[in-house]
């Protein structure tokens, strides 16, 4: 039987409306995996960014041996990272999360305390003559001011997360990693280029998504900028 004129799937062509037509909840599947692993590592980052940043704020001893570490985590590659994650957890999706945890904290614990640093000393003075104590300080001016550098930073991990966990396919749980990665191994040009492409656009949105709730976030820059 030979494949009709308008049959993309037949023919292996590169755009083809016929395998998003077929294939939906593959590709649904995939983009919801890919979400999943990229908001639990971002999220899991930040909950251990923050603390150790502001060790390393408070405990100015602790900000050399915390920067470097998280440097050297950024250096491993990341197929050695799985690698080397997988005793602790297996062939499951916990060693991507894991692995891309590790890899959002250089980003996150250094912006976080970029964003500290630069917190002008005459405002951390003017709190504390009004009463503020280190807590409401550092929840009510401190953290509210890092705002910018502490988003840039979020932005930047979710961005890299999203492209590194294409290739937790190496452990069959990469999301639109998995898709690429046995689309590249058969040539089966559609769906290398639709999961290429979907995975493109979750960075994308999830970078503006992301840009949006910084400005939420920082109401005076918006004024500052209407001025």
């Amino acid at each position: 039987m030979t494949a009709t004129p308008d049959d993309c799937l037949a023919h292996n062509d590169w755009i083809c409306g016929a395998y998003l037509g077929t294939r939906r909840e593959v590709l649904l599947d995939a983009l919801l995996e890919h979400l999943r692993i990229t908001s639990a590592a971002v999220g899991l980052a930040l909950l251990l960014a923050v603390p150790l940043a502001l060790l390393a704020r408070r405990r100015r001893w602790a900000a050399p041996p915390v920067l470097g570490v998280t440097t050297v985590l950024y250096t491993i590659p990341s197929l050695a990272m799985f690698s080397l994650l997988l005793p602790l957890y297996g062939l499951s999706e916990a060693v991507v999360v894991a692995g891309l945890v590790l890899y959002s904290l250089t980003l996150l614990v250094r912006n976080i305390l970029t964003g500290l640093d630069g917190v002008p000393a005459d405002v951390r003075e003017a709190a504390r003559g009004l009463g503020y104590g280190p807590l409401r300080l550092l929840l009510a001016v401190e953290l509210p001011l890092a705002v910018p550098a502490v988003m840039a930073g979020v932005r930047i991990a979710t961005v890299s997360a999203v492209s590194l966990a294409t290739l937790g396919a190496v452990v069959g749980h990469g999301g639109l990693g998995n898709l690429i990665n046995t689309g590249m191994n058969s040539y089966f040009k559609a769906q290398v280029l639709t999961a290429s492409a979907l995975c493109v656009a979750l960075a994308v949105g999830a970078d503006l998504l992301l840009l949006g709730v910084q400005r939420l976030l920082t109401p005076w820059q918006r004024h500052r900028a209407a001025r």
